[in-house]
């Protein structure tokens, strides 16, 4: 007869971890469920070697053997038969940790040397494979080269999806969405519409209204003039849609900058709007998102006085060959980072065309004074009261770091995120788990954000051709 912790171990995996793992995600070890998990000796071994320094992985390394020593500590009787996760997760997680507690004979083929970290982890999912043949035995990494390396062996392996958003990003919430051909006869009983000085309101009933969330945009090609606008209420069946501000008209420039499209449009009316605290703006190469960003900030700070200064900052991974330390201040470190900064600040700064040389020049003098440039690294424990904070490349940062930059915003602030999901840069991040698709999905919904999918190229008809063909 089969006893009833037996029958549950034959039916649970056995899953088991490599570094990178839990150097991307500590709290993996609580993310299984009812698996057990088995973390090798060499898997150790390399959390020690990455401990050391200030970066977030290294960060992460300390985190993870910190949590597993509060959880062999809760286990004083011993090891050996795994430890129980019920509690030290508060019941996220009820299956079992076991750590490697006895030396393993390591056979592998001859070209894959024993001595290296991850041949080692692959000899010791190869041996718990033999030992364990009714239970599924996989190997969990974020290593690409690792899993292939797996399967070539006959091994199991996966990624590590718990740290993904979305399956598929095309899933991603866009921000707007274009109203049905029959949406005013299907909602338009019991219309309710009023004016205030600027705007037009509607309330309305019916089917799509549930769907809606607040701050999104809805539009309408059929009508002539075209209807653009955006929820401002949503209440189950009823939603209240607010008319938009026209930035495309050159009366409503923002420091000498018009929206070319109507998902500028859409941005320029999030940025503008001082009940906005959070917005996320996603898009390719040249859409527009820094230019639009900085002209709102520049209009906000100096000619409205919302803002005391703009904030700037930006995750620094080279696309090629790191080049070195660089000499001087913060602010000077990060010169070379900011190209995209002072290539958007030659536009602002001719866009008005006043003064002539002499004019531009104390400009961009004045302008350069309300900008400041910092470093990621020198971001926790600070707060940034009544300030324009920019994030750009967000797409870059992990949903951890995304949280430590988000939550430095004091009274008054304003966190703007600027970045294109196709270009990650970071090692081991995805579309999927990326920081910047974190933030769009949680923040969907709520009064004081918003977000917008900026669809079309306004750079060049260069540019443009060539981010379709290439």
């Amino acid at each position: 007869m089969v006893t009833k912790r037996a029958s549950k171990s034959l039916k649970s995996k056995l899953f088991v971890l490599d570094t990178n793992v839990l150097m991307h995600d500590p709290t993996s070890l609580y993310r299984f469920e009812e698996h057990d998990i088995f973390v090798p000796i060499m898997t150790l071994e390399e959390l020690d070697g990455n401990k050391k320094g200030m970066s977030e992985v290294a960060r992460n390394a300390r985190q993870a053997s910190r949590m597993l020593d509060e959880i062999v500590r809760a286990c004083p009787n011993g090891i050996e038969d795994g430890i129980d996760l019920t509690e030290p997760s508060r019941r996220q997680a009820t299956g079992r940790l076991f750590l490697q507690t006895e030396a393993i004979d390591l056979h592998l083929p001859p070209g894959l040397p024993t001595g290296r970290g991850d041949n080692h982890i692959l000899a010791v999912v190869s041996f718990l494979a033999k030992r364990f043949l009714k239970r599924p035995v996989i190997l969990v990494s974020k290593d690409i080269n690792m899993r292939i390396k797996a399967r070539a062996l006959g091994l199991e392996a996966q990624d590590y999806f718990n740290d993904k958003v979305l399956e598929d990003t095309d899933l991603l919430y866009a921000g707007a969405r274009e109203l049905p051909a029959d949406f005013w006869d299907t909602h338009g009983a019991g219309l309710e519409s009023w004016k205030d000085e600027r705007h037009t309101y509607y309330r309305l009933h019916g089917p799509l209204a549930s769907a809606l969330t607040n701050n999104e945009f809805v539009f309408d090609t059929t009508s002539e003039p075209p209807f653009d606008a955006w929820v401002t209420e949503q209440d189950g069946p009823t939603v209240v849609l607010e008319t938009l501000t026209d930035y495309s008209h050159q009366k409503n420039n923002i420091w000498g900058i018009t929206a070319r499209n109507r998902e500028q449009n859409f941005a320029l009316n999030l940025l503008m709007n001082p009940e906005i605290d959070f917005v996320t703006l996603l898009g390719q190469a040249g859409t527009g998102k820094t230019l639009l960003t900085l002209a709102a900030g520049l209009t906000q700070v100096l000619d409205a006085k919302r803002y005391s200064e703009i904030i700037m900052t930006r995750v620094t991974v080279p696309v090629g060959e790191d080049i070195g330390f660089l000499p001087g201040t913060e602010e000077e470190k990060m010169t070379p980072w900011m190209g995209a900064l002072e290539d958007n600040l030659d536009v602002l700064n001719g866009a008005t065309n006043e003064g002539g040389e002499w004019g531009r020049a104390a400009t961009h003098d004045l302008i350069r004074s309300r900008i400041k440039v910092k470093s990621l690294n020198f971001m926790r424990g600070r707060t940034f009261i009544n300030k324009y904070l920019i994030i750009d490349e967000a797409q870059n940062l992990t949903p951890k770091q995304m949280k430590t930059l988000i939550t430095r915003a004091g009274p008054g602030t304003k966190v703007v995120c600027l970045g294109n999901i196709a270009q990650i840069d970071t090692p081991y991040l995805t579309e999927g788990s990326s920081g910047l698709t974190f933030v769009v999905d949680r923040f969907k919904g709520w009064p004081h954000s918003g977000h917008i999918t900026l669809q079309r190229g306004e750079r060049s008809r260069l540019a443009d051709h060539a981010a379709e063909v290439l």
